[in-house]
């Protein structure tokens, strides 16, 4: 049971005690205490990637941020950079290969990681768009970017686990799984038709659910884990695409308190779950908006997508 539900019975306006990033970080007494550890986190130039990125670098770890925009990653995270502990690394997750540059670049610094928390995306864009390499672009952004940055630095994970910290990945998912399941017949969404904002987004964000689960079962054994969230609802630029009648609606949350089950102590050794509101999220309670579908804990689906996945790729496991 997490120590923040009493907080989270209240999640907008007025006495919202949700707790901050930088809060659950002290609460878990991890200030200046993981200066062995080391962290890379995509999406840190604007709104969730900068506040994780700032309260993660409160604990003394070597973190690297991923930017697609090295002029503005600096900007964005100025008042936290330190040369040589907390530093900026170019990554587009819409490029295969930028991904590739980046992992030889960070490999080049440093031979293990002990968390990757994969961040960046894009969300509901109203008209199906392609990565540079032909991908539908949700699915490339959020999903296959990430999917081909955890294989090539799967072995630096695997290398700096130890039996007192296991290595974790962190896929940042959201409540939009809900919005459709994985279409295997149609992967990028190319039939007459069948494009739909939200619905791509959600087949990405269900995607990390699957890749999350399954890189728990298979290398949780090896002391490499994984868990999925949802961030909790806030304003960010991911909204851009929304209407204004949906914005009006949508609740302002500035805490980011859901990226800290990365280093959370009650979640060592442990992964293949989906989190929301700092803890397990409950089997689906309002269609679409909280909960976890049923459908998102599916091992032969989870299976069957991590084949697609690596033919999609044209890479090997």
């Amino acid at each position: 049971m997490s120590r923040y539900v009493e907080a989270h019975k209240k999640p907008a306006g007025a006495g919202d005690a949700r707790p901050t990033a930088l809060q659950i970080i002290n609460d878990e007494g991890l200030e200046d205490k993981l200066k062995d550890k080391v962290f890379l986190i995509t999406g840190t130039s604007s709104g969730l990637g900068i506040e994780t990125g700032r309260a993660i670098a409160a604990t003394g770890a070597r973190v690297f941020l991923v930017v697609r925009s090295l002029e503005k990653g600096k900007e964005a995270c100025a008042s936290f950079l330190e040369p040589g502990r907390v530093e900026l690394l170019q990554l587009d997750t819409s490029s295969l290969s930028s991904v590739r540059a980046a992992a030889a670049a960070f490999l080049k610094k440093s031979p293990t990681l002990n968390v990757l928390i994969c961040n960046a995306g894009i969300m509901m864009t109203p008209e199906r768009e392609e990565s540079v390499d032909g991908f539908e672009n949700q699915l490339a952004t959020n999903y296959l970017g990430h999917f081909l940055l955890f294989t090539l630095l799967k072995d630096a994970l695997l290398k700096g686990s130890t039996p007192e910290f296991n290595s974790r990945v962190v896929n940042v998912s959201s409540s939009g799984h809900h919005s459709s399941e994985i279409q295997f017949d149609d992967f990028q969404l190319k039939k007459e038709g069948a494009y739909d904002g939200s619905k791509a987004y959600g087949q990405s964000k269900l995607s990390q659910i699957y890749q999350a689960n399954y890189i728990d079962r298979h290398y949780g054994p090896k002391g490499l884990h994984a868990l999925s969230l949802m961030p909790g609802g806030i304003w960010t630029n991911l909204q851009r695409h929304f209407s204004d009648e949906t914005m009006k609606n949508y609740k302002a949350n500035e805490t980011v308190n859901n990226f800290m089950k990365s280093p959370a102590q009650e979640w060592e050794g442990k992964g293949g779950k989906y989190l929301e509101d700092c803890d397990v999220a409950k089997p689906e309670m309002v269609p679409g908006m909280s909960g976890v579908a049923g459908y998102a804990y599916d091992e032969a689906k989870e299976e069957r997508l991590w084949k697609l996945t690596l033919e999609t790729l044209g890479i090997k496991d």
